[in-house]
């Protein structure tokens, strides 16, 4: 059960997302190379790790995600609500940035609001002109803002959800040139029932998408062309768990598209399906070795950069000084710390610095590591009868020596990492019904134990 349920249990079915992914863009996507994640961070009790700021994170690949600025806001609302859901990062037709974001700060989706959050940026590293624009006069929210270039129309389309006079949620859009005024609302997407969390692939192979939550899953209707009220749902519903928020992204290496979804049961688990083929509307859940979102990250909206922006990204705000490791083979765990045992646990872990890591040079030998705890810097990862605990350094060269691991390449795959004890050195960190310890390795079972994906 998580304590912060989703606003699709609100009306009927609520939350918030970004709306629009504006992939098909012409020229100005040509030399993207990276993307660039928007998102907002809930812990599972709205304690620490909750912060209704933009996020930023960055990846080559757009499935493993460097969190930028510690994971900590680059920017906050100071109007309305003051604070955000649901960040949404549209690169304009002249190259620039605008940041739209629902007005609502924590979970009480009973706010109202007909204005959402507008920043402009050059380069996603500051931000000017911040404003709230006001798309309507209803007694009601506009959630999950988005935005794509609707060329027919020499116009952005802005979209939200909002219930309407038909009693339940729908998708609105206003048409704007510059985010400061916008037409008067209109329609977009009613299919009859309650819809949130519009999220739009523009232009491909001559087919317009519009993904959307229904219930607990994600369903995606299709038009050819991009007027209000002219999508037709036409996909089954992909979910796991209760799923909110889809996000489409296009590989920027090959012809696959990837759906990701966030899940509030527990809350803040992105999942993530992929297709060669929107045209087909059907989804296979990726694995999630091949992917990790940074910690705490709700309702992301991803977009693509250049090679020269993601550089100048991580150069400005900085990669987290911390990592997360993730389990081989059980890959929805992550090593933490609890009551000073070393284990693998499920993401989201709480309190979620239990599992977050800082790696230093080796104790006993620099070439070596040592990982030292976020929330407790005097204690250090060492094993003790073979088992690993979090113990406080107390500077002897048993310590020492104790806490030292040689990372090797991974026992399972080479492209991870497995760690190998400084004073047992036939013995690898691998972990045992969710222990870790310090073993020979010898099986493939084994070697899939004690191999993990150094991250954020």
């Amino acid at each position: 059960m998580t304590p912060n349920p989703s606003r699709r249990l609100f009306l009927g079915a609520a939350a918030s997302v970004p709306l629009a992914l504006t992939l098909g863009t012409p020229a100005a996507h040509a030399a993207d190379s990276a993307y660039v994640m928007g998102y907002f961070t809930e812990s599972t009790n709205l304690g620490d790790g909750t912060d209704y700021g933009l996020h930023l994170a960055v990846s080559t690949d757009g499935l493993r995600w460097t969190p930028l600025n510690q994971n900590n806001p680059v920017l906050t609302p100071t109007a309305g609500a003051l604070g955000l859901r649901d960040p949404f990062i549209l690169r304009k037709q002249d190259g620039t940035f605008v940041v739209l974001a629902t007005d609502l700060k924590g979970t009480d989706w009973s706010y109202v609001s007909q204005y959402v959050h507008v920043w402009n940026s050059t380069d996603l590293r500051t931000f000017t002109g911040y404003h709230r624009l006001k798309l309507h006069d209803m007694n009601t929210h506009s959630w999950a803002p988005e935005a794509f270039w609707d060329a027919g129309r020499g116009q952005y389309a802005l979209i939200y959800s909002a219930v309407n006079s038909s009693g339940h949620n729908v998708i609105m859009v206003n048409y704007t040139t510059d985010f400061v005024t916008a037409s008067a609302p209109q329609v977009f997407f009613d299919p009859g029932y309650d819809v949130i969390d519009g999220d739009m692939a523009v232009g491909v192979n001559g087919v317009n998408y519009l993904y959307f939550k229904k219930d607990q899953t994600l369903v995606g209707a299709r038009s050819t062309s991009l007027d209000p009220g002219s999508f037709t749902p036409f996909t089954t519903g992909v979910a796991h768990g209760g799923t909110e928020a889809p996000t489409l992204v296009k590989s920027l290496s090959s012809g696959t598209w990837w759906l990701w979804g966030d899940t509030y049961t527990p809350n803040g688990v992105f999942y993530a399906w992929q297709s060669g083929d929107l045209s087909a509307g059907t989804w296979t859940a990726l694995d999630q070795k091949t992917y990790t979102q940074p910690v705490n990250s709700k309702h992301c909206g991803i977009t693509t950069i250049t090679a020269a922006q993601y550089d100048s990204l991580l150069s400005y705000w900085g990669a987290p000084a911390w990592n997360r490791l993730k389990s081989y083979n059980y890959p929805a765990r992550y090593v933490r710390h609890s009551n000073y045992v070393g284990r693998i646990d499920e993401y989201p872990v709480e309190p979620y610095k239990d599992s977050l890591w800082t790696i230093v040079p080796g104790l006993a030998d620099g070439s070596g590591v040592s990982f030292r705890s976020v929330n407790y810097p005097t204690r250090y990862l060492r094993h003790y009868n073979y088992q690993l605990q979090l113990d406080v350094n107390d500077g002897t060269s048993t310590f020492a020596a104790d806490a030292t691991f040689y990372r090797t390449a991974g026992l399972a795959d080479l492209g991870w990492s497995s760690f190998r004890s400084y004073n047992n050195p036939t013995r690898y960190i691998r972990h045992s019904n969710y222990v870790l310890r310090i073993d020979p390795i010898s099986t493939a079972t084994e070697q899939q134990d004690a191999t993990f994906y150094v991250g954020y």
